[in-house]
């Protein structure tokens, strides 16, 4: 009897052991300083990159946010 139950311990504390792996998760810093334009020019140009709509003035490309226009690089 003893022995069936190191048995049925040593059973089931294995089955209660995970095998699920580490995953590590790597997120980009934060830019150090964001220029926000509160409003566009009157001569921009709305342009379509890649399915996705930028606004365009000064040779630069600009998205659309709450706060503004914030300049990307496409």
């Amino acid at each position: 009897m003893k022995h069936v139950l190191i048995l049925f311990f040593a059973l089931s504390t294995m089955s209660l052991t995970s095998c699920v792996t580490r995953t590590r998760v790597v997120t980009k810093p934060a830019p150090a300083n964001v220029t926000i334009v509160k409003t566009a020019p009157r001569h921009y140009k709305i342009v379509t990159v890649r399915g996705k709509r930028y606004y365009f003035w000064n040779g630069k490309h600009y998205r659309k946010t709450r706060k503004g226009y914030v300049f990307v690089r496409v």
